[in-house]
């Protein structure tokens, strides 16, 4: 094992974007290449970790040379590599300013630099010679903003094939679809095996400034309602349902907007019964984790069976996958739809398959949900401000769903078997993700379970 694999090693479970915490390595091994040589050196490696439970995974990981140690850089440090009789320090390239402009200056130039193929779109303005910013917070990729005019997304777990959220910001560009961000280029690097197609590294879209992120808009709403003692939802000053309303109708637009220029088919009598199967299987395993789950299963199986023996009508198209209050901002004209790669631990195939928009809707919901409740979490036993949180998620889940009938003509909460277990579908997973992240949040989805297997 080289040197660098054994900083990779140590560093590597310590980032955010590492997906994989708590499992046992068996191996790990890397291949990079040079795509600056200038000062810092930026390399690109392809880390690919092996577990003893389970199947590989492929990192991607810039990384910036220097000669000396750069204190500005103490957060970003990687480790020092002994060669030549000196020590190079390496760091994580995407938190070193110096080296982040290599990713435009590419673009421009539509580079071929090793296995990596950089695609601009070619029909706007890319700012080239801007160094990024990393944004703060982020999760499972890693995103730098050039100026207030790009914002590039390095996608860490590398998969064959191309990614959802370029391929349908691609396919939107035809559209001019005023609620998403449009797609300036992407970056593709090739599979180790040429029999896989190449996958999919980077994209950079048009960045949106001045913009408000929903969960905080929507949060801040709420934390005005629980100030107001004696006002209802409709009487705060910060009350959200116009907002809510609105992004209900961007939600529509996109939906039909993908519908047009992705495919799209009926669902099939067999569909009903295999998208009950999974979400059947997802309790038995989530049963498992969360034992509480067991109180609720046969309510949440009967949801399902219902779906089973539905027939409303579904076409099944591309859908958003992963859509929420903090997959959405507010500008001054109105919603910006972001990242459509769906849920980063699903397979890329299974991201990429056509489903209900439903899905989507149920999301948003759940959302709304969560908003209104997160703070409850302090006081649970304050009946007051549990009243007013029902309140405020009734009024908006009620406004999303007013706004989004109102620009497609479908009425996507109107007592649809569908919705409701799509939702409880995602309040299930919320339950695995609460107790294995944020113990104390679990209340959250457990009383929501509570409330969609209960009789209306």
């Amino acid at each position: 094992m080289s040197a660098l694999t054994d900083l990779l090693r140590d560093w590597m479970p310590h980032q955010r974007w590492f997906g994989s915490k708590g499992r046992e390595w068996t191996d790990i091994s890397e291949d990079g290449f040079l795509l600056d040589r200038s000062d810092p050196v930026l390399s690109v490696h392809r880390v690919r970790v092996t577990y003893a439970d389970g199947p590989s995974e492929t990192y991607l990981v810039p990384l910036s040379w220097r000669d000396h140690p750069a204190e500005d850089l103490e957060s970003a440090f990687v480790g020092a590599v002994a060669g030549d009789g000196r020590e190079t320090y390496a760091y994580d390239a995407m938190r070193d300013r110096d080296a982040t402009a290599s990713w435009l200056i590419h673009l421009v130039n539509a580079s071929t630099v090793g296995p990596m193929h950089f695609h601009p779109a070619g029909v706007a303005y890319i700012p080239e010679g801007l160094p990024g910013d990393i944004v703060s917070g982020e999760q499972s990729n890693t995103s730098l903003i050039y100026g207030s005019e790009a914002i590039l997304k390095l996608f860490r777990r590398l998969e064959p094939g191309l990614n959802p959220d370029v391929e349908v910001h691609d396919a939107l560009r035809r559209t001019e679809n005023p609620h998403i961000a449009p797609l300036l280029g992407h970056i593709e690097i090739d599979d180790p095996d040429p029999a896989n197609p190449p996958a999919t590294v980077a994209m950079l879209q048009t960045f949106v400034p001045n913009a408000s992120d929903g969960w905080r808009l929507a949060t801040a709403s709420v934390r005005d309602l629980y100030m107001e003692g004696d006002l209802h939802a409709d009487e705060v000053g910060g009350d959200f349902a116009a907002d809510s309303e609105r992004l209900g109708a961007a939600t529509a637009s996109v939906h039909a907007d993908m519908a047009q220029v992705l495919p799209t088919e009926p669902a099939g009598d067999d569909w009903y019964a295999a998208a009950a199967a999974q979400m059947d299987e997802r309790l038995t395993a989530a049963i498992e984790i969360v034992p509480q789950l067991a109180e609720q299963a046969d309510g949440l199986r009967s949801l399902y069976a219902e779906v089973a023996r539905s027939r409303e009508p579904v076409v099944r198209q591309r859908i958003h996958g992963d859509l929420h209050l903090g997959q959405v901002l507010r500008t001054a004209t109105g919603w910006i739809v972001l990242d459509f790669e769906g849920e980063p631990a699903r397979p890329l195939a299974s991201r990429r398959e056509l489903d209900s928009p439903l899905r989507d809707v149920a999301g948003m919901l759940r959302s709304f949900d969560y908003a209104a409740r997160h703070m409850l979490v302090e006081q649970p036993d304050d009946a007051q401000r549990a009243y007013r949180a029902q309140e405020w998620a009734a009024r908006n889940r009620a406004a999303y769903c007013d706004g989004y009938s109102a620009a497609s003509g479908l009425d996507p909460c109107g007592g649809s078997p569908l919705l409701r277990a799509f939702e409880a579908d995602k309040a299930v997973y919320e339950c695995v993700y609460e107790a294995r992240n944020r113990p104390h949040w679990l209340m959250i989805p457990l009383n929501s379970l509570s409330r969609l297997t209960s009789p209306e």
